[in-house]
């Protein structure tokens, strides 16, 4: 998943916006899904959300203390992906999904809240 966030964050430092794994830097996803949300009619942006997504994922295991997992059967049929994160007291989560909620719901479904009202999480922790 690190490589898919970092393929995104490649392609949109062409269009120059930056992407730096920052608990900020989730505002301007929030941007960028809006922006999907807004210019999508008929076109299917899978490829951009599943970048962002993993995106939003290594956020929480740069700066929340987070680990990617592959989901065990029962998680795969409740979040309907194959990966997610667990936190340090244990939680998982499915980032990929919340990004999609994002694109499908709207600013109400915010990345940036998403991450600062996170339980679980640890600080200022970034893996070698």
């Amino acid at each position: 998943m690190r490589r898919h966030a970092a393929g995104l964050v490649a392609r949109v430092a062409s269009a120059r916006v930056r992407l730096d794994y920052s608990v900020a830097s989730l505002r301007v996803v929030d941007f960028l899904v809006e922006g999907l949300r807004k210019g999508s009619a008929g076109v299917g942006p899978e490829r951009v959300l599943f970048g962002l997504g993993a995106y939003v994922g290594e956020v929480l295991v740069r700066r929340a203390g987070a680990v990617w997992v592959d989901f065990d059967e029962t998680q795969r049929a409740y979040f309907r992906q194959d990966v997610g994160v667990r936190m340090p007291d244990g939680r998982v989560w499915n980032p990929l999904g919340r990004v999609r909620n994002r694109y499908e719901v709207g600013p109400e479904e915010s990345l940036a809240t998403f991450y600062l009202t996170l339980p679980g999480r640890r600080g200022g922790r970034v893996p070698r």
